[in-house]
């Protein structure tokens, strides 16, 4: 028989620590690693690399990373407006670190769509960018 132990009496003396975000910082540019970041500029880096990758495509990372927005490629203007808000909190919400995305705001020039939103993280908040096809 397997004792019955509430969760509290688990819990108790347990203490949650923030884990670290220190990473490789890339040099995009360059194709070169330069060194570590961390804190905000770690999680610009995450966000930045998060949405230049296709979810499902690539074996090395999770389902849940990446982004879908070519599922939105050839679909009425309307659709791929409502639609962006969900898609670029879902890639970038999964990250902890990430609290919001907010001010999210799409605007459609003939085949290309820009999308700006802000993020708001542990470490403060930043203006984030991304273009894609439509």
């Amino acid at each position: 028989m397997i004792p019955e132990v509430g969760a509290s009496r688990l819990d108790s003396g347990l203490v949650q620590l923030q884990q670290p975000s220190l990473t490789w910082k890339l040099d995009l540019d360059r194709g070169k690693i330069t060194g570590k970041t961390d804190g905000l500029d770690a999680v610009k880096q995450a966000v930045l690399k998060s949405l230049q990758t296709d979810r499902f495509w690539y074996d090395i990372y999770s389902f849940d990373y990446g982004h879908e927005l070519k599922l939105i490629i050839g679909n009425p203007p309307q659709f791929v407006t409502s639609e962006v808000k969900r898609m670029i909190e879902e890639a970038l919400l999964i990250d902890d670190r990430i609290t919001a995305v907010k001010n999210v705001e799409t605007s459609i020039s003939s085949d290309l769509m820009n999308i700006q939103f802000t993020v708001t993280s542990i470490y403060g908040s930043f203006e984030g960018e991304v273009t894609s096809n439509v």
